[in-house]
């Protein structure tokens, strides 16, 4: 299993950080930048290779490629995405569909989360379960986040951030754990989903999997702080955070 990140959004809204870097290569703490803390939690459970599915200002990424590869110890592979900056993640994603065959922790390029939620993961495994997504039940909803709603024993019914969030079971942070078997499945539907729109989420891409009959389970994290960073408001909570951690 290895690490894959997906670092390949503009993050229009973390102007003017992001007039010249990838979004997940804003800084949080000092030099830290939010890559850096996804790349430490997976050189903490034991992984020693990252795939970074990399398109707006990709070269940054690049540049930094070596320092980040002597840093944290740890083999990285760029995947390029032709198209970060006109579709959305769905195809970035697929764009790793080779890497997802040898299993992924997965994480988004814009999320600062502490480590215990990749050990939540890598303990949940087992039991046939393909997918495993990492669920915030603690935190109170609105209508940004990526909603689920779950089924006691059959995981995944619905995800989107097109519900009530009362009817919620809790938010997706965006960290996945995909088995190897899943990997191929798990691609066709990624396909399918940007090919019916390409500016759909990965995400919706899950939904498909759940409307072919496919179980993605969850694994609630517990009461930890965390952030997606979309804009400025969320930067300054990511480096309240970081520093944490």
């Amino acid at each position: 299993m290895i690490g894959l990140v997906l670092a390949a959004g503009a993050g229009r809204r973390l102007r003017p950080y992001t007039d010249t870097l990838p979004k997940a290569l804003v800084p949080v703490d000092g030099d830290i930048t939010i890559l850096d803390g996804t790349l430490k939690n997976f050189a903490e459970i034991g992984l020693t290779e990252v795939a970074i599915v990399v398109g707006y200002r990709k070269e940054a990424v690049y540049d930094r490629k070596e320092a980040l590869e002597a840093k944290y110890g740890l083999k990285l592979t760029l995947v390029d995405n032709d198209k970060a900056e006109e579709w959305n993640n769905a195809y970035s994603l697929w764009c790793a569909r080779e890497v997802l065959k040898r299993g992924v922790i997965l994480a988004n390029g814009d999320t600062v989360h502490p480590v215990s939620v990749e050990k939540t993961l890598l303990a949940a495994r087992g039991d046939g379960k393909k997918i495993i997504l990492a669920l915030d039940t603690v935190k109170s909803l609105a209508d940004e986040e990526m909603k689920v709603i779950t089924a006691e024993g059959k995981g995944v019914q619905r995800i989107t951030k097109l519900m009530d969030p009362a009817t919620a079971t809790g938010e997706y942070i965006g960290v996945t754990l995909i088995e190897a078997e899943a990997a191929e499945e798990l691609a066709d539907a990624l396909k399918a989903t940007f090919e019916r729109d390409p500016d759909l989420y990965y995400e919706d891409g899950y939904q498909e999997l759940v409307n072919r009959g496919f179980t993605v389970d969850v694994e609630p994290i517990g009461d930890v702080k965390w952030v997606e960073i979309d804009n400025h408001d969320d930067l300054a909570k990511g480096r309240e955070i970081a520093c944490q951690y």
